[in-house]
């Protein structure tokens, strides 16, 4: 099984409807942009990703892609598209990784999408229990990155920090 903690529009997905993931959002509705467009945002499960309704270790693949500007206002075109941080982002991030890798499997793999636009990712990194396997960089400036992270097999199993 395949979560989608922070789905949205399902923005990056190719197959917007794949039948082994669950698709979650603490929105769900339509939002008009500024220029007219609508974005549609329908998650399977309305959830926050600080707070996942999900038992632990029951997925193989988690993708989180949190909403990560401070400085766009609640009303924005970008917050209404992409969403916000609720209390303090540093709280929410930390809170957001370790809901995905309690939800996550042993040896199960954790994508990270972030843009480093207003918070650089290696700040964004120090709250994961894990270290990063590798990732990459995209976009113009080379701001959004994708990160890829494995759970430990057993509790045993200790990776570097």
């Amino acid at each position: 099984m395949i979560l989608d903690m922070t789905c949205g529009a399902r923005l990056m997905w190719h197959q917007k409807h794949h039948p082994d993931a669950v698709y979650c959002d603490i929105r769900q509705g339509t939002e008009t942009l500024s220029d007219g467009r609508e974005v549609h945002i329908n998650p399977d499960q309305v959830a926050d990703f600080r707070r996942l309704p999900f038992p632990d270790e029951t997925f193989t693949l988690v993708n989180f892609d949190p909403p990560h500007l401070t400085k766009a206002g609640n009303t924005s075109w970008l917050a209404k598209k992409y969403g916000g941080l609720f209390t303090t982002w540093e709280e929410d991030l930390k809170a957001g990784f370790e809901e995905a890798f309690r939800v996550l499997k042993p040896e199960g793999v954790l994508t990270l999408k972030w843009c480093s636009e207003h918070i650089p990712l290696g700040r964004v990194l120090e709250f994961s229990p894990y270290p990063p396997l590798y990732g990459t960089r995209q976009g113009r400036k080379g701001a959004t990155t994708f990160t890829v992270f494995q759970k430990p097999g057993t509790p045993n199993d200790k990776q570097p920090k």
